[in-house]
């Protein structure tokens, strides 16, 4: 497992342990199965992991945490998110949770960007974890809350920087124009940005890379399977893009760049996961991970060398820039 950098970020293992999944994302799992995939991806060579409050209203914290307890602290990168609080909700409790995570509602979350909801939102967060800092901490998803976000919730963050409290600090958001907007206007070191950097959505090519190489900002890029569509050979009607049905023409584009793919012994997952890796600017891409398969699955797909040829073919024929 190789490693990646720039001058303002941790050293990253060039893929990273995505944790919303053993958070019960979209479905339960077990203690034992979300402690066999940290202890796979580790085994792996992974020495990233990312997690945030919003995964499993905690849960992801909690797992991840105690599976990584008796690991060298120094050995590992972690990062969380900030931005949404978890408040008790006793009136909830015998519910689920309604934003996509198998757990009940014994919590819920407000979104909260202010100066002392980043300091309690970390405070929590190392709770959870059991640890007395963070390596990397992202503003969580601030579209609707860019004035705050970006002054007291940044601010907050360059505080804790300060302290030692966090390595460093960035913002995670599944859009490129807001994230461009904190390269070019907040002092941050990282962003983490999701599903618009991969084969089917470069979005993140025209300004955000350009920007981070410039100022020397490290970029993570998730969600490089599109939320499905990418994560099979060969992709069939009604998979799923960007957590809904994906167009007829993008599933045919998919099989195309398959096409071409499998001609040098390279499936389409595996061009998913190293394509964003082609960029200096993407310091990690960090894959969901739910079980030990999975975790050796991906190290596999990691592990696949994909010729230039075939990327320069893929570049001829349109699918993929240059």
């Amino acid at each position: 497992m190789q490693t990646r950098s720039t001058a303002r970020t941790p050293v990253l293992t060039e893929i990273g342990f995505g944790g919303a999944q053993i958070g019960n994302l979209s479905r339960e799992v077990d203690d034992a199965t979300a402690r066999g995939a940290v202890d796979a991806a580790w085994d792996a060579g992974i020495r990233y992991f990312d997690t945030a409050p919003h995964y499993g209203l905690g849960l992801s914290e909690r797992r991840l945490g105690a599976a990584l307890r008796d690991r060298p602290r120094d050995e590992y990168v972690l990062s969380t998110k900030v931005g949404r609080l978890l408040i008790d909700s006793p009136d909830t409790a015998d519910r689920q949770d309604d934003d996509g995570f198998a757990v009940p509602a014994t919590v819920v979350r407000r979104w909260d960007f202010s100066r002392d909801g980043i300091l309690r939102s970390v405070e929590e967060s190392l709770t959870r974890l059991g640890l007395d800092r963070i390596d990397i901490a992202y503003l969580h998803d601030p579209d609707e809350h860019w004035d705050a976000a970006s002054t007291t919730g940044v601010g907050a963050l360059i505080e804790l920087r300060e302290q030692g409290v966090v390595s460093a600090i960035g913002a995670g958001m599944n859009q490129v124009p807001m994230l461009a907007d904190f390269v070019e206007r907040c002092d941050v070191d990282i962003v983490m940005v999701a599903g618009r950097y991969t084969l089917l959505d470069d979005a993140a090519a025209d300004r955000l890379l350009p920007l981070a190489a410039e100022r020397g900002v490290g970029v993570v890029a998730a969600a490089v399977y599109n939320s499905g569509l990418l994560s099979v050979p060969r992709p069939a009607p009604g998979a799923s893009y960007d957590y809904t049905s994906a167009p007829d023409a993008l599933i045919e584009r998919a099989n195309r760049i398959a096409d071409i793919c499998e001609r040098y012994g390279v499936d389409l997952p595996s061009a998913a996961l190293g394509y964003p890796l082609r960029r200096p600017e993407v310091v990690s891409v960090v894959v969901g991970v739910r079980t030990r398969a999975q975790a050796e699955s991906t190290l596999q797909r990691y592990l696949a060398t994909a010729p230039e040829e075939m990327w320069r073919e893929l570049s001829a024929a349109g699918l993929v820039a240059a």
